[in-house]
């Protein structure tokens, strides 16, 4: 009988028994990171959880990229609509952000 390593609650996937996002392992493992290395940024985990998350990936790619799609969209809307309703606050952000590349 095959370990669950991942659950999908309410559209969000996490690693059973924890709040740790498989899209915190997916990213990681797609940047290069190992599963020991993986498993540094998340102590909570077990390096079986970490193999387990990269293996439910490998099974379900076409899933999880679309879950990935998906979210990186909504993200990318709740910026656009963040900066529409406080444009005052982005403003400030961007004039500190290039004050700081000047003295850097």
């Amino acid at each position: 009988m095959s370990e669950s390593y991942v659950v999908n609650h309410q559209g969000c996937y996490r690693l059973v028994g924890t709040r740790v996002s498989l899209d915190s392992i997916v990213y990681a493992f797609l940047d290069g990171d190992t599963p020991e290395t993986i498993l540094q940024s998340f102590p909570v985990l077990t390096l079986e959880q970490v193999y387990g998350a990269i293996a439910y990936y490998l099974a379900h790619r076409r899933e999880v990229h679309e879950h990935l799609r998906l979210e990186e969209a909504d993200f990318e809307e709740k910026r656009r609509q963040a900066r529409l309703q406080n444009p005052q606050l982005y403003q400030r952000l961007e004039e500190a952000r290039r004050a700081k590349l000047i003295t850097s």
